[in-house]
């Protein structure tokens, strides 16, 4: 059996077999999901898999992005998922983290197409725009596509950034989405604002002064909420 098979099948057998029916049917409907949950919490979940991503290494680049995508695609609960976003993410593969996932990354964002999923996602996204400057043409598209969560996924994505957040991008994402009325995109303006205000205050106050009557309330809210000017 392959390290890929390995992974593939402890990380379902664990998570099935630790699973807590009634907290699932709560995880569930807190969520608005239409997959399972299996009814973990987020700490025993990592607890049981983290052994089991460091245990089968993935030898090649292309197993390891089959990988994600298999336990993503093939996931019957939603902790399974969770698990390949873990994998996406695992330190081991660091090097492997650059501009030629971007099939894969639009492929979990907008098949998750649900905050919790692709919020989690994301900061692949900014690690490969740090790491490579250029993929700003990607998340530049993103911000106008039609799908939701590209959208999203292209204003949250410099979250951890700080100072190395490519300011221009990130004006022209929150400019390309000023006129949508859906929450979580309102709210993902505020939350891009209110993290970069962290870095440079002032660059947020300008930027919400000279678009205030294009903002939503929320968003307003949200990117002031820390600098004592909402």
């Amino acid at each position: 059996m392959s390290d890929a098979d390995a992974l593939v099948l402890e990380v379902r057998s664990l998570l099935a077999a630790h699973a807590d029916p009634e907290r699932a049917a709560g995880q569930q409907r807190y969520m608005r999901s239409a997959m399972p949950f299996h009814g973990l919490t987020s700490p025993q979940r990592r607890l049981l898999t983290r052994p089991v991503l460091a245990a089968h290494r993935l030898a090649t680049r292309e197993e390891w992005v089959a990988t994600v995508r298999r336990v993503w695609d093939e996931a019957s609960h939603r902790e399974e998922r969770y698990t390949a976003i873990e994998l996406l993410r695992h330190r081991a593969y660091g090097q492997w983290r650059d501009s030629g996932l971007a099939p894969l990354l639009e492929h979990l964002i907008t098949t998750g197409a649900w905050w919790d999923v692709v919020d989690a996602t994301t900061p692949v996204v900014g690690e490969v725009l740090r790491a490579e400057p250029p993929f700003a043409a990607r998340l530049r598209a993103w911000s106008t596509s039609d799908d939701l969560w590209l959208r999203r996924a292209s204003i949250i994505g410099q979250l951890d950034s700080k100072g190395r957040t490519d300011v221009a991008l990130l004006q022209d994402c929150l400019d390309a989405n000023l006129g949508d009325r859906e929450f979580f995109i309102r709210k993902a303006i505020g939350w891009a604002l209110r993290q970069h205000a962290r870095v440079d205050p002032a660059w947020v106050r300008m930027y919400v002064a000279t678009r205030r009557t294009r903002l939503s309330p929320l968003s307003v809210r949200e990117a002031l909420k820390h600098l004592g000017d909402a």
